[in-house]
């Protein structure tokens, strides 16, 4: 899976994290590039794993999900099993948008989406409280977002 990226599969990644909405064309326009090698490179980007998938970003306020909550999770304690049964019941809640593994004093990081505090407050009792391995959590509220980037910072790998 080791596929040498070129300035051309650099620019196109870096074009389509600003707009997947581009058609071909426009992407072809873009880079400088006819459309048949555009599209045959993204196909392959794609393919390659390098773009995973396209998404709409929408707006949380307008959609009545405006608090954000990163909650960190201790759990009482740990091995694969437990882990794995947390994992599976995390990826089954619809508040939690986000769920890292992290080191340190806690296990879990979880981004969480809610309509407002009481919203959130029924999330914890209902259902983080309902998981058993659960031992502590730790909520931080978010007051606003100083910047939110979903691209990732695509340089070219010296080797």
């Amino acid at each position: 899976m080791n596929y040498e990226l070129d300035e051309t599969d650099l620019q196109i990644l870096k074009t389509l994290q600003r707009n997947a909405k581009l058609t071909t064309k426009e992407l072809a326009d873009a880079v400088h590039l006819t459309p048949t090698p555009v599209f045959e490179r993204q196909k392959r980007l794609e393919k390659k794993g390098y773009i995973k998938k396209y998404v709409a970003v929408l707006d949380p306020e307008k959609l009545g999900q405006g608090l954000l909550v990163f909650c960190k999770v201790k759990l009482k304690q740990i091995n694969h099993e437990i882990a794995d049964a947390f994992v599976r019941r995390i990826q089954r809640i619809p508040e939690v948008t986000e769920c890292y593994n992290t080191s340190g004093a806690y296990d879990y990081l979880l981004k969480v989406r809610a309509q407002d505090m009481k919203q959130y407050q029924e999330f914890v009792l209902t259902k983080l409280g309902d998981i058993d391995s659960v031992g502590s959590i730790e909520s931080t509220f978010v007051m606003s977002v100083v910047k939110q980037n979903y691209g990732i910072n695509i340089v070219k790998s010296e080797e």
